[in-house]
């Protein structure tokens, strides 16, 4: 396993430009809905520092945010002990986080109500030992795990954090890990490129009762060999998101398409895009998917601080509210809050 994940995503990861991002001020769109965010990270990286305080102020900047969800980013592993162990102290972290969220002192959001962490499900069956450690220290809010598969060959393109092989997913010790997940009632995120969407079609097939959440559409490239290809490359998704749609057990979160992976390079321009901006360039992948899944199986997402490269808090869920503007009141019930909470069991 990759205590070292988190020098990976430091190097990686651009941190977000404040006073680029403030050049932008937009009116809350429909400031009443309530919304669970069901993808942030926390961690304290050089200059980019994400932790409640950080957090609160995005989440406070005038959207209803009742409650969110982390996710695993190799953030406060154990620096010793069993190696497959040490992901622990992320939950360890998180969960006070979250404690201190649950004592009303820092507004109403319950911050972190669910934990999603990582485990190595390459363990195979050895791995329950993790799964019971990440329960217990999650106190009731650990919810799933999530292992990244990201691989392409092009040297551009990073590898997940999790320096996984190719086809993780199809790996029979892999699996072997991933069965445990039922047992404990918890739930799985799949992350990983859009050319390798197929390979979560054939891990839900093969699971049919394991829930599954593809993160971000599906890492649509927009970088390397796949650079002014968008029509390909949308053409290439599309196809793969429709089978991926027969499978009931599968959902989706709308969003995490900010990041230099994607390619459009808003963070280059003079000003930051507005939200008609983003909904305008991204319409197609959220029309796609909740046309194809239905709202009941979609869930917009900030995966934030990672996408505040290209936005603000406000800005994005404005976007989310300009692509969902002409949904029904219970459409939007379930993309903005009914299916984070349904998905992931939230207490909220």
């Amino acid at each position: 396993m990759h205590h070292d994940g988190s020098q990976l995503l430091e190097k990686r990861i651009p941190s977000p430009k404040a006073e680029w991002l403030s050049q932008i001020k937009e009116e809350i769109i429909e400031p009443e809905i309530p919304i669970i965010d069901p993808h942030h990270h926390l961690w304290d990286m050089k200059g980019n520092r994400y932790l409640l305080d950080e957090l609160l102020e995005d989440i406070g900047s005038g959207h209803n945010i009742v409650a969110t969800v982390f996710l695993e980013c190799a953030a406060m592993y154990r620096s010793g002990g069993p190696i497959e162990l040490r992901s622990i102290g992320e939950t360890e972290f998180v969960n006070g986080i979250a404690a201190m969220s649950a004592s009303g002192k820092y507004g109403k959001p319950k911050i972190c109500a669910g934990i999603v962490g990582f485990a190595d499900l390459k363990l195979g069956a050895s791995v329950s030992e993790v799964l019971e450690a990440q329960i217990n220290a999650g106190g009731g809010r650990f919810k799933g795990v999530r292992y990244g598969a990201g691989f392409n060959e092009s040297k551009v393109i990073n590898n997940s954090h999790t320096n996984p092989p190719p086809e993780l997913y199809r790996d029979k010790k892999f699996r072997e890990g991933f069965t445990k997940l039922a047992d404990y009632g918890l739930s799985f995120d799949a992350w990983l490129y859009h050319t390798q969407i197929n390979d979560v079609t054939m891990l839900a097939d093969a699971f049919p009762n394991q829930n599954i959440v593809l993160n971000h559409f599906g890492g649509p490239i927009g970088i390397g060999p796949y650079e002014n290809k968008r029509a390909e490359v949308f053409a290439s998704w599309k196809q793969s998101i429709l089978n991926l749609s027969k499978r009931s057990n599968v959902y989706v979160k709308l969003g995490g398409l900010g990041m230099v992976l994607n390619g459009y390079q808003f963070e280059n321009q003079q000003l930051p895009p507005s939200s008609s901006e983003l909904a305008n360039e991204w319409k197609p992948f959220f029309e796609t998917t909740i046309d194809a899944f239905g709202s009941e199986r979609c869930m917009f997402e900030s995966n934030f601080p990672v996408d505040k490269i290209t936005s603000s808090y406000t800005v994005y869920w404005n976007t989310f509210k300009r692509i969902a503007f002409n949904a029904s009141t219970t459409e939007k019930l379930f993309l903005f809050h009914d299916t984070a909470k349904n998905f992931y069991n939230l207490d909220v």
